[in-house]
């Protein structure tokens, strides 16, 4: 077994220059790229477009890697996509590609053979192929229908050896196009949520306030005129916190929190014998069920509060959360 040479000791500073180096590399890299975003880049967002089954991904080693995320990011966008192993592509997972099926195939060298073996049986199914490769005059260039330049003048492995910067590269170019491809397609926020349901991004994008929020009986309320003691009664047996205040019409006229509570104790006042009234935040923020809980994450913070009313049209409450609430729907 061959062994490895002794490693030469660098110091904190080594370390961090080292990895501002490699960072303002790939930088460059990044930047020679966006001259390339021309015609052909235009022609496989239409091929994309067009396509009437799904975008197949191919690569071998780190471009198999790159194409399993550039994959991934096209299917959460509105492009169904999935990445098949071009090593496996020849002993049956071609059966997986389809005709209406387009292929993009990466490969920095353009020559690598597992890819080029199951090039002739795409050809023949009709299936359009995008190559993404540093060398648009390879095997692999020759042969797509829409080359995308990716090449780099050099990795940002001392030895330009290891994939760095050209995979980076190589990222952002299948980056641009799903992100090109959604905007054309009118993909939108609920779009992404649904095909993001079990995640946090899911969760801020599709659930509302009237999915978490305590309604019914669970409202703590009291009328115009109550005592505080009785009000406290009523914010310590809905556990929210709070408790809202109603008109004879039953609208939302006021609220009363655990905190104005310490804050009506600081001023000295006789809670005892004042009706809520004179304590209570008069014209409260409110929210409607249809809001997203993500906005009232937003509008808690902005105003430094710890739970909210729904209202309906009228200015009646139909619903209560907190910041617990929200917390336990992981939107916190």
């Amino acid at each position: 077994m061959a062994t490895l040479s002794r490693s030469t000791p660098l110091n904190p500073d080594d370390f961090i220059s080292k990895g501002r180096d490699v960072i303002r590399l790939e930088c460059e890299a990044l930047e020679q790229l966006t001259a390339r975003i021309d015609q052909s880049f235009y022609a496989a967002c239409k091929r994309i477009l067009a396509c009437s089954g799904r975008v197949v991904l191919v690569g071998m080693g780190k471009s198999g890697h790159i194409g399993g995320k550039i994959a991934a990011t096209l299917a959460s966008t509105g492009t169904p996509a999935f990445f098949v192993h071009p090593g496996e592509a020849s002993h049956g997972d071609l059966g997986m590609i389809t005709p209406g099926d387009l292929l993009v195939a990466i490969s920095s060298s353009g020559e690598t053979p597992e890819i080029l073996t199951i090039l002739p049986i795409i050809k023949r199914m009709g299936i359009p192929l995008i190559a993404m490769t540093g060398r648009c005059d390879s095997a692999l260039g020759e042969a797509a229908d829409v080359c995308l330049d990716v090449g780099v003048e050099r990795e940002a492995c001392p030895h330009n050896l290891a994939p760095t910067a050209s995979t980076t590269a190589t990222l952002a170019m299948g980056d641009a196009l799903a992100i090109a491809v959604l905007e054309s397609r009118g993909f939108s926020r609920d779009d992404f949520a649904r095909s993001h349901p079990g995640g946090v991004l899911g969760r801020r994008l599709l659930l509302y306030v009237e999915d978490i929020m305590h309604s019914g009986e669970e409202i703590p309320l009291v009328p115009s005129g109550t005592r505080v003691p009785e009000a406290l009664l009523e914010i310590s047996t809905k556990g929210l916190g709070m408790t809202g205040v109603v008109n004879s019409k039953g609208e939302l006229i006021g609220v009363y929190t655990d905190g104005d509570l310490r804050r009506t104790l600081n001023r000295s006042i006789d809670v005892v014998h004042r009706i809520i009234d004179d304590v209570m935040t008069s014209r409260p923020q409110t929210v409607t069920p249809r809001t997203l809980a993500a906005e009232v994450v937003d509008l808690m913070r902005q105003r430094s509060i710890n739970g909210v009313f729904a209202v309906d049209g009228t200015g009646q409450p139909v619903g209560a959360l907190n910041a617990l609430d929200l917390i336990r729907a992981g939107i916190f």
